[in-house]
């Protein structure tokens, strides 16, 4: 019996559909607001490249994601597709304050994705290939036939999204140091606006249940800090790297 998986449509442009179909699913395309595939009524999956998961860590864009998923499925995971390490093959001509840049970039990954794990509760599975990533895909699917989490029914849910306001809201505090989505939406309670917790006080900061001193301590140096021409260098370098592999 072949098992059937819902995949977004803006996955489409991705070698990882037509990897499922060779391997014999029967694949459901939708818009989804929720994941990238779905291949149980519990199990919703996000998929990143290197590439996309340092960009959605810079806007802020994968603390919500990992939010929604933890809200409407109760196994939902994170894969991340390319080898991490290839971020480390720098070219040797590169100066040490360069060097420096990179080390702090990749430094802020595996911070994003300890938080991901321990905070969010969702693993992370790392695959190497699209290829790999469609035979993850095709496992998970036939270990739920075999748990019987399968239905007979949709695996589509009715999922209302949140305010597109409050997502960018969420985005925005989300992004700064040791803040995940649930200090954000604590954040938005306590401040109502983005602006009044930016310039909360590190006091005020700390009285948000499960901040405390150190992180408030953190995140007033990081709004406080002066502009430095290096730090624009960061994700630049990162992504021309990424570019290279």
């Amino acid at each position: 019996m072949p098992v059937r998986i819902v995949v977004d449509d803006r996955e489409g442009n991705s070698k990882v559909p037509s990897l499922l179909r060779d391997e014999g699913a029967v694949l459901d395309f939708a818009q989804l607001k929720v994941g990238d595939y779905i291949v149980s009524i519990e199990t919703a999956i996000e998929r990143k490249t290197i590439q996309d998961l340092i960009s959605s860590i810079y806007d802020g864009r994968l603390f919500v994601q990992c939010s929604e998923l933890n809200q409407h499925y109760q196994k939902p995971a994170l894969i991340v597709e390319g080898n991490i390490a290839d971020l480390f093959n720098v070219p040797k001509e590169m100066n040490k304050d360069n060097l420096n840049i990179l080390g702090e970039g990749i430094n802020l990954i595996y911070d994003v994705l300890a938080e991901i794990v321990v905070d969010f509760r969702i693993p992370i599975v790392h695959t190497l290939s699209p290829k790999h990533t469609a035979h993850l895909l095709i496992t998970m699917a036939k270990k739920s036939i075999l748990e019987g989490k399968r239905s007979n029914g949709p695996l589509l849910k009715r999922i209302k999204k949140s305010n597109p306001e409050y997502i960018q809201q969420l985005s925005i505090l989300s992004s700064l140091p040791g803040i995940g989505n649930k200090l954000a939406a604590r954040m938005l309670e306590k401040f109502e606006t983005p602006h009044r917790a930016l310039n909360a006080s590190i006091a005020d900061l700390a009285r948000i249940p499960s901040f405390g001193i150190a992180r408030a301590a953190k995140v007033r140096k990081v709004l406080d800090y002066s502009y430095n021409k290096r730090a624009t260098v960061l994700q630049r370098t990162l992504l021309d790297d990424l570019d290279n592999i």
